[in-house]
């Protein structure tokens, strides 16, 4: 059964349909944004900017926690990138 074609039969399933949408879209902004300051604090980092790059890392780590506090990205996962892009800071200083 292909994803295109399916309609739903029941009004509950029509609705849960539409919440997902949503949901997915909502899931992809927070997504988005994260991977861009992660990128961000990446660039600072080959640029040696590690004052700067500091303060990038305070914005990736709320990022992180909130995206992990509203179950976009699970709790582990953000915890890990948390110490990676920790240790890569330590490493370039």
């Amino acid at each position: 059964m292909q994803k295109e074609n399916y309609m739903p039969r029941r009004k509950t399933s029509v609705k849960k349909t539409r919440q997902d949408k949503k949901k997915h879209l909502q899931n992809l902004k927070v997504k988005q944004q994260l991977k861009k300051t992660i990128k961000q604090f990446q660039g600072l980092l080959t640029a040696k900017n590690l004052a700067e790059a500091r303060k990038i890392l305070i914005q990736v780590f709320s990022q992180l926690d909130k995206a992990a506090k509203k179950k976009v990205i699970h709790r582990a996962t953000a915890n890990r990138r948390k110490s990676r892009l920790m240790k890569r800071l330590t490493k370039g200083a």
